[in-house]
């Protein structure tokens, strides 16, 4: 299918987590598609709509006053198909019988890895990437995340000033599951003292000189951003539970806690933690993040009529360019190093 002309219908469903931009993504792909003449089905709950045929009509009315709301008008799950052939059948089935002629899939690694196995069975899909974590390769940035670091940049404002008041340490714990990236840009932005990524183990010893070193000249309070998916030396996460998801994903959270305790104790400061967990998934979303979620859902829908399907629409400098979609989700973006290096310079 490459001429524009045999696309009349696509669907279009979120997956994974919510994040700030999916609406103005949903609403770019109306947008254009209207104007191109083609006729979108949302499809609600992201695969979970697929497999139990939970639809929408999306038409310019239907999308209209959401581009500055969070979360996402079609809703998500995490559901996967591919968990059960059941599953698996009845998205095939559903995709026929819903007329479908392409499907337009907003989401993270896991939502786009279905995506991506379902063009090798036949299902003509295109990507477009979602997850505040910034941690999806082939594209410099995704939408959500700018808006998260935003947010956590604004919480480690607010918390310099009654840190300060009662000389406390402030242990912040920030989204990042595999990759650093909120926390590190959050981290420079709000001045953070020290900040502890899932890349690197958590050295303890290094956190409380650091600590000490502030108190010698002068400086009775700090600010340490950690990622949920920080992890100390012995190797394990600190997670909420062990049960896994869909994907074979723990909850995490729960770091900053046991990272609050320690200081406490190793040092004798009195130490606080906020977590900020799902404040950054949700409210509205900053304007690169707006417009960056427009330009995709745009150049999503110019990718279905060009029939370039099991590719995504990736941000490349400042240019949309499409990617395949199996490379992106092959392999996660950890942190820029050199990145961490320049924060490091302002650590103690």
């Amino acid at each position: 299918m490459s001429a524009s002309m045999s696309v009349k219908k696509i669907g279009v469903l979120t997956g994974g987590g919510d994040c700030p931009g999916l609406n103005p993504v949903i609403r770019a792909i109306v947008r254009k598609s209207v104007l191109v003449g083609i006729e979108v089905v949302g499809i609600k709950n992201g695969w979970k709509g697929l497999v139990d045929k939970e639809t929408v009509a999306l038409d310019i009315q239907s999308v209209s006053g959401i581009l500055h709301r969070g979360g996402t008008i079609l809703n998500t799950s995490r559901t996967n198909p591919y968990k059960k052939p059941e599953l698996l059948e009845a998205v095939k089935r559903n995709f026929k019988t819903l007329g479908l002629d392409a499907l337009i899939a907003i989401g993270g690694e896991d939502t786009l890895g279905v995506a991506s196995k379902l063009v090798k069975e036949g299902i003509p899909v295109v990507g477009v990437p979602k997850t505040i974590d910034n941690d999806l390769s082939e594209t410099d940035y995704t939408f959500g995340f700018d808006t998260a670091v935003n947010i956590a940049m604004e919480s480690i404002d607010r918390l310099h000033t009654t840190a300060e008041s009662h000389h406390r340490i402030m242990v912040v714990e920030v989204m990042g599951r595999h990759a650093g990236w909120i926390a590190v840009y959050a981290g420079i932005a709000g001045g953070a003292d020290m900040i502890l990524v899932p890349e690197l183990p958590i050295d303890i010893a290094e956190v409380c000189a650091a600590i000490h070193k502030r108190h010698k000249r002068g400086k009775t309070f700090s600010i340490i951003v950690v990622a949920e998916g920080a992890e100390f030396k012995k190797g394990e996460y600190v997670s909420q539970d062990k049960k896994l998801d869909a994907f074979g994903h723990v909850r995490l959270g729960g770091i900053g806690e046991v990272l609050a305790g320690i200081i406490e104790e190793k040092t004798g400061f009195e130490t606080r933690v906020t977590v900020l967990g799902h404040v950054q998934r949700g409210g509205s979303p900053t304007a690169f993040d707006r417009v960056l979620g427009t330009r995709f859902g745009v150049h999503a829908v110019d990718l279905v009529r060009n029939g370039e399907f099991g590719k995504m629409v990736s941000l490349n400098g400042n240019k949309i360019v499409a990617v395949s979609m199996e490379k992106a989700v092959e392999k996660l973006k950890t942190l820029d190093m050199s990145l961490y290096e320049i924060a490091r310079i302002f650590f103690g």
